[in-house]
């Protein structure tokens, strides 16, 4: 029922949405000359997809999770569009395929060993990974590797139609302040 309730948000908002896709992608052109940015993460069942966002740091930024990358390599488009989270739609492709939920735990890079570990423990790697989740809601984020695979599991665990549309409220509605960037 949910990935029912994917496809159709997913292709909903990528029509609806595509005026604000150009537009961001536009900007983009001029801000890095790179507006996408894309990424090989870890899936459900482990396996590698390439997630697709709006660039929001300089392209030759080291390829870390944000709460390692320096805040400096942040654009000024970058910065509004990480506040506004629109850096996240292009990620509505990603739903589309089924390569990810807009409900779930957010995909990891594959150098996160210990996010990975502590999340193959739980069995959160059953689950496709989201856009959004209990865990952005709740500012965890990747920095907390241990804390964030409990909420990720714990998520899962009782995730049913009146929850996926809370979450996604939430977030549409501003909760959660995104991943953490390192500042000097």
């Amino acid at each position: 029922m949910l990935r029912l309730f994917d496809f159709l948000f997913s292709i909903t908002g990528l029509v609806v949405g595509a005026p604000v896709l150009i537009a961001i992608y536009v900007v983009g052109l001029f801000d890095t000359g790179s507006p996408l940015f894309r990424q090989e993460r870890v899936g459900r069942d482990q396996r590698p997809f390439i997630l697709v966002k709006f660039r929001t740091m300089r392209p030759d930024t080291a390829s870390v999770a944000s709460h390692l990358a320096d805040a400096a390599a942040i654009t000024r488009l970058g910065a509004f569009l990480r506040r506004s989270k629109l850096d996240e739609l292009p990620q509505l492709w990603n739903v589309l395929w089924g390569e990810m939920s807009l409900v779930g735990p957010r995909p990891c890079l594959f150098n996160q060993l210990e996010l990975i570990n502590e999340r193959a423990a739980r069995a959160v790697f059953d689950a496709r990974p989201g856009i959004t989740g209990l865990a952005q809601v709740s500012n965890i984020d990747m920095s907390t590797p241990k804390l964030l695979a409990e909420t990720d599991a714990r998520m899962l665990q009782s995730l049913d139609l009146s929850s996926y549309f809370k979450y996604i409220f939430m977030t549409v509605g501003g909760k959660g302040a995104g991943d953490r960037v390192k500042t000097k």
